[in-house]
């Protein structure tokens, strides 16, 4: 993936820093976080506890600080997050604009490591990336990044540096995951997301889930959509880059992560959708770059 050399976002906050941790008790966020890693992925509940406890109280600082002196990795971090937002920006701001004649209203990238403050509670880097529709922030500890190499296998050899890895090869899968939780920002400033929560307080559990699931691929189809134009406007893709995305896709699946941890796949507990739904719409946004080509809710399937 080509992305050295183009505009680098001023909408990212850096809180990778220090700050200083005081004691402060666990949040609801956290008793779910442990519960959930002992149900569906076998770790041991207590130490799920203690670990989201620690991470609760590293994020609770009253001031977080960038980074003062990032050492080249983690500044290259900095510079390829920055890239990819940027182009984000540019791809969303002339989609609203050609197809929904709108204006586009960029978030805001929370860089951060361990744990972190948002708008919607405390979070830690376990929970992996996410986007907060509250504070309209997508949220990344850049060590996820390293977790999709060395434990999903998804781009980049084990013995390279953190900074050839980053040079070389899983670069676009990274971009794919943040043009997905830019995905998330654009289904809340079209009122999907709203709409989808109002229709999950009304349902059951296992029908509550079917619609994350279609939120979640919608986002997606819109990560397809960004790359589509992205190729249009600036011909970033090289050879081996959309396989690289879609074999992202597959590994990030409800099915491959239930089957990976405990040798089961229980489909009403999907959240997220299987692999193969994944690297569908993913495929299906790319294909079409047109957003009335996302509607995973009136999809059968």
């Amino acid at each position: 993936m080509r992305w050295k050399g183009r505009r680098v976002s001023s909408n990212v906050e850096d809180r990778r820093g220090g700050g200083g941790a005081k004691a402060g008790g666990i949040s609801i966020l956290g008793l779910v976080v442990a519960f959930v890693a002992w149900k569906f992925f076998g770790a041991d509940p207590q130490q799920a506890y203690q670990a989201t406890k620690q991470a609760t109280q590293q994020a609770s600082s009253a001031e977080v600080k960038g980074l003062d002196n990032p050492t080249p990795e983690q500044q290259e971090a900095m510079d390829f997050v920055g890239t990819v937002l940027a182009d984000t920006e540019d791809t969303w701001s002339e989609i609203f604009k050609t197809q929904l004649n709108a204006q586009y209203a960029a978030p805001k990238l929370v860089m951060f490591n361990g744990a972190v403050n948002s708008g919607c509670g405390t979070a830690q880097s376990a929970m992996g990336p996410f986007y907060c529709p509250t504070d309209q922030k997508v949220y990344i500890d850049t060590a996820f990044f390293k977790d999709m190499r060395t434990q999903m296998g998804i781009g980049g050899e084990k013995n390279q540096t953190e900074l050839q890895r980053q040079d070389q090869a899983g670069d676009f899968a990274q971009a794919y995951v943040v043009a997905h939780e830019v995905g998330h920002h654009v289904q809340n400033l079209l009122g999907i997301s709203s709409q989808v929560q109002k229709a999950q307080a009304q349902v059951s559990k296992v029908q509550a889930n079917q619609l994350s699931v279609r939120l979640e691929l919608q986002a997606d189809c819109f990560a397809g959509i960004w790359a589509n134009k992205n190729q249009e406007r600036t011909q970033f893709l090289e050879p081996g880059d959309v396989e690289e995305a879609i074999d992202a896709a597959h590994k990030i699946g409800d099915d491959y992560l239930q089957k990976s941890a405990t040798g089961q796949v229980v489909p009403d507990s999907f959240t997220h959708g299987s692999s193969q739904q994944r690297m569908q719409w993913f495929e299906t946004g790319l294909k079409s770059g047109k957003i009335d080509s996302c509607d995973t809710f009136q999809a059968s399937s």
